[in-house]
């Protein structure tokens, strides 16, 4: 499903920290701390609960078909005005 990298990557393309991240996912701080430092994983509604916030805050998850699995921004983050795009 997700994979710490991906937690990450996702976080940097918001620019949100592990707080940020914990908080909008309903979860714990060192529950993100924890499955990004690839010490354990958490339960399959608390991965759902990640997914959850960083999809709803404009991220999308690119599956592995024939190349790396990835992420990006679900709409183009320069036409969003909220974003600051002229």
């Amino acid at each position: 499903m997700l994979t710490p990298a991906q937690s990450r990557a996702a976080r940097a393309l918001l620019d949100w920290s592990q707080d940020q991240l914990a908080e909008a996912s309903h979860l714990g701080l060192s529950t993100i701390r924890d499955f990004e430092k690839g010490r354990r994983v958490p339960s399959h509604n608390n991965l759902a609960a990640i997914v959850r916030a960083l999809e709803e805050a404009g991220v999308q998850f690119i599956p592995a078909n024939g190349g790396g699995a990835g992420i990006r921004f679900r709409d183009n983050p320069a036409a969003d005005p909220a974003l600051g795009a002229p």
